[in-house]
């Protein structure tokens, strides 16, 4: 037990550094930050070569971790998002006007999963926040989806967690939060 608390400290204090992480996620490894840390999601965008208008996603294992991003739900609506992501549905949500533009972009919205990934779920509950999670690869690239393929991407520029991906073909789907309308299948 003493270990996974010593490797929980030394991961929590690599974030608040701004360092980089890549972990399993529902269809191949992501790409992570603490979103809060502008430093660190600089470095991501930089490092993938993604521009910053186009947003990133945030995963969380519960609502609780993202409540300080999103304008307030009911709780039947916080149960609907955790259903959704258990299904892998990503959902462009309203947000407080003081949500930086370096996580969303151009957008008014904030894309926004709760995963049910176990590897990806029991990183955000043990860490007590919510993620950045964009594909582990650069932009224009095939994601990557093993361990082995993030160390020969990455080196030491991040740091890369074991575990498996999910079974999934594709990315999570992106669907608006108010209407349901698809944007990406």
């Amino acid at each position: 037990m003493q270990r996974a608390s010593a490797t929980t400290r030394s991961l929590a204090a690599h974030l608040r550094r701004g360092g980089l992480i890549a972990y399993p996620t529902e269809y191949c490894y992501g790409l992570g930050c603490d979103p809060r840390n502008y430093r660190a999601v600089k470095r991501l965008l930089k490092l993938k070569q993604r521009p910053q208008h186009k947003g990133l996603i945030l995963i969380a294992a519960q609502y609780a971790q993202l409540a300080r991003f999103l304008l307030p739900i009911t709780a039947a609506q916080q149960e609907k998002l955790r259903e959704d992501g258990a299904q892998t549905v990503t959902y462009l949500m309203p947000v407080y006007a003081n949500v930086p533009r370096w996580l969303r972009g151009m957008h008014d919205t904030l894309a926004v999963r709760i995963t049910a990934h176990p590897v990806a779920a029991a990183l955000c509950n043990v860490l007590g926040m919510a993620l950045v999670s964009t594909s582990a690869n650069r932009s224009g690239a095939q994601p990557l989806r093993t361990y082995a393929e993030c160390l020969r991407q990455f080196g030491a520029e991040v740091r890369v967690l074991p575990g498996r991906v999910g079974r999934r073909k594709k990315p999570s789907t992106i669907r608006a939060w108010g209407d349901g309308k698809i944007v990406r299948q």
